[in-house]
């Protein structure tokens, strides 16, 4: 909180500071290396004092807005459920997205997934709509208000990164993951994550390596103010 707290420099050129001075009210913009996708709950805390409610990209196999009936106190809090407590407190808008969903799914929780302010994107909607409708269909449901983007890396296909905990087939690859983040350049992020990496079920590497270029393509997308 007091990292996010802190001004920022505006840079040296008039250029540069009148082209971000939009971007996340000229504070520091965070990336995270996750973990259990529990974390995200934390910083959406942190992120609120300073923005308030803000909007999020949500690149995942599962939706993680889970019902909590039944459960008290800390036992709420899942790594499938922090979406609905992150809602409940306040923390994010109804303009929300999820990209590469693909877990089973009954009536009961699209719906539950709707009231707490998401729409889906799914991973085969790449192959009805393409990648350009999909990064517009992101653009235009997030708009122009501060943005949180959360990457799990079993969003790319299993036979491209492996090395996760709940994997699912089908995933988009790790091309179209790039170009996609490359779509997004010149929202208004304000912090970015990708969770989910387990080095230990790994194969030669190929999942961490996906997961630092993706984390490159963060810091890209955050320091201009349109797609390349």
């Amino acid at each position: 909180m007091i990292h996010l707290s802190r001004p920022v420099l505006e840079g040296k050129t008039a250029a540069y500071s009148n082209r971000t001075a939009f971007m996340a009210k000229k504070h520091p913009r965070v990336v995270t290396l996750g973990g259990d996708y529990t974390i995200v709950l934390p910083i959406l805390r942190s992120l609120s004092k300073i923005y308030g409610p803000v909007s999020v990209i949500h690149s995942y196999a599962h939706m993680d807005t889970g019902a909590t009936e039944g459960r008290v106190d800390q036992k709420r809090i899942t790594h499938g459920s922090y979406f609905t407590i992150a809602w409940e407190e306040q923390l994010i808008t109804n303009t929300s997205i999820h990209g590469g969903i693909r877990n089973k799914m009954s009536a009961n929780s699209v719906q539950h997934d709707e009231t707490v302010g998401f729409q889906v994107i799914s991973s085969e909607d790449i192959d009805d709509y393409g990648i350009n409708n999909v990064i517009k269909a992101i653009r235009r449901r997030v708009g122009d208000g501060p943005v949180y983007l959360s990457l799990d890396i079993d969003t790319v296909d299993p036979s491209l990164a492996p090395a996760t905990g709940t994997p699912e087939v089908g995933g988009w690859t790790t091309r179209e993951m790039k170009r996609i983040l490359g779509g997004l350049t010149g929202l208004n992020f304000v912090g970015a994550d990708i969770v989910e990496v387990a080095p230990a079920y790994d194969t030669a590497d190929i999942t961490s390596i996906a997961a630092a270029d993706f984390v490159y393509e963060f810091l890209m997308m955050m320091q201009f103010d349109e797609p390349p």
